[in-house]
């Protein structure tokens, strides 16, 4: 299988970026989404769905924050399901036609992503299918929340390989194969996250290679969704990072 070309622009010598995995509404959060519009933002990507995916029809409340965040030139991915592989193809390609069309996206945020090798090859057809999609190349994150065979590496312009909470990060491991790809290609979301510890958290980012973060200190429960609005610290991780500027490569 082809190597494809890195899209997610690489990270900075300043340290990781930040990535959005779930935008809240803007019904729900227009301020949130003020923040992601704010020119400076160290954004690698903000991924959003409108419920649990692009909806029924088109939403312009959606549109408009969508609008807002795109003159900043930071990517915008729709967020589809891809159930560990199981979901049929054709669903997901449906769905991800209506966010091209309705949304304009740059590319696709694959939540739940596979991580077998067997599954590998259709994933590798579903990613390029998801590609031709987009006006360009689109980037294709995958997001199954560990580490996956690593094969997975050659076919996605991101992956995530954490996801979950700050008690299990600090003491995280990354497997040998991650070294041989640059940071541009690794994603971690930690949740549960003190803002006491947000340092902490970024110097593990870097060490382990991560070229895109998101922290929170939002959790998950009684089964609340950690990633369905910004950080309470969230400027302060902008500034962590280094935001306030221009963004790198623009």
């Amino acid at each position: 299988m082809p190597r494809l070309t890195t899209r997610v622009r690489p990270r900075q010598a300043a340290g990781p970026r930040l990535g959005v995995p779930a935008a809240a509404h803007p019904l729900m959060a227009p301020g949130e989404w003020a923040e992601l519009a704010r020119p400076g933002a160290p954004l690698d990507w903000v991924a959003f769905d409108v419920a649990g995916g692009p909806g029924s029809r088109p939403d312009p409340l959606c549109a408009e924050a969508l609008a807002h965040v795109r003159e900043t030139g930071v990517p915008l991915l729709g967020r589809l399901d891809a159930g560990y592989g199981q979901r049929p193809r054709g669903a997901l390609l449906a769905d991800a036609a209506r966010y091209a069309d309705w949304y304009g996206v740059d590319g696709f945020y694959l939540d739940r992503a596979p991580t077998l090798r067997s599954a590998l090859p259709d994933c590798g057809r579903t990613a390029e299918a998801l590609r031709q999609l987009v006006d360009g190349p689109g980037p294709v994150v995958l997001a199954p929340g560990a580490h996956p065979f690593p094969g997975y590496a050659e076919l996605a312009d991101q992956l995530v390989t954490f996801c979950g909470p700050w008690s299990r990060y600090r003491w995280s491991r990354v497997p040998a194969w991650t070294a041989c790809h640059p940071p541009a290609r690794f994603a971690h979301l930690v949740h549960g996250l003190p803002a006491g510890h947000l340092d902490a958290a970024l110097r593990i980012a870097r060490r382990q290679g991560a070229g895109t973060v998101c922290v929170t200190d939002r959790t998950d429960r009684d089964g609340a969704d950690p990633w369905s609005g910004l950080a309470g610290y969230w400027r302060e991780a902008v500034r962590a990072l280094g935001g306030g500027g221009q963004r790198p490569g623009t």
